[in-house]
């Protein structure tokens, strides 16, 4: 394993390319709620970034990433990012650990803030911000490791494979909401989208993202990232047409 300065540098644009994407589903979801609920709305895209993310730093990447217990969830060596430096690892042989861990950071950000949109308008802000920090420990961490930290979905057991969060990001928030939509019921009101302009610029953004978000999950500069980009084109425009 070593560091190479390509790989290094495609992964810091692609970590900072995800990020961007928590900005665009502010607006996303801020257009398409009525004019009352836009504030609420990008208010809880934009908090999760600061919630989960420090989550993450303290005590979440070692629970998804850390040594494996049980095949279950990973343990508290890495707790505050304890051994986690400029060395690279395992899960990613050409950049440094710290890059890695950032770069999963954004995908633990960013799928909370996912899950939002299913019960906007409906939940205190004061509940979501219980309600996203609980999650993110309880049910990502978790489940990140049972796919991508050796647990036993992955390759410490069933080897299933998972390429850019298929099923850690969209599965498990979908299945999210649907839960959260269950608990708090059907919606008796239905506010038209107030800023259709902002949904397009949202939705740009979001396809932005994505070529970092998926070209970023191959942790390399090469043909594999060339792919998943070309990929994420070609799904999206598809998408779109039909």
């Amino acid at each position: 394993m070593y560091v190479n300065p390509g790989d290094t540098a495609w992964m810091l644009i692609a970590t900072a390319l995800v990020f961007f994407m928590m900005p665009g589903l502010a607006l996303f979801y801020g257009g398409l709620v009525g004019e009352k609920n836009v504030i609420a709305t990008m208010a809880q895209s934009f908090v999760a970034i600061g919630i989960v993310s420090m989550l993450w730093i303290v005590v979440g990447y070692s629970l998804a990433f850390g040594p494996d217990h049980g095949g279950i969830v990973g343990g508290f060596q890495n707790v505050m990012l304890r051994g986690v430096g400029s060395a690279p690892t395992s899960y990613a042989p050409h950049i440094p650990a710290l890059l890695f861990m950032a770069f999963q950071m954004m995908f633990a950000v960013i799928t909370p803030a996912l899950i939002a949109g299913a019960f906007v308008q409906r939940m205190h802000f004061r509940g979501y911000l219980a309600f996203i920090a609980l999650w993110s420990l309880l049910v990502y961490c978790p489940f990140a490791h049972w796919v991508w930290g050796g647990g036993f979905l992955g390759a410490g057991g069933l080897h299933a494979v998972d390429f850019a969060g298929g099923s850690v990001v969209h599965e498990l928030a979908g299945a999210s909401a649907l839960a959260a939509v269950l608990y708090v019921g059907r919606r008796h009101t239905f506010e038209r989208p107030h800023n259709v302009p902002l949904v397009l610029l949202g939705a740009g953004i979001l396809w932005f993202g994505w070529f970092g978000f998926n070209a970023g999950s191959a942790g390399t500069a090469g043909s594999v990232a060339a792919s998943a980009l070309v990929n994420t084109q070609i799904g999206a425009c598809a998408g779109m047409l039909a």
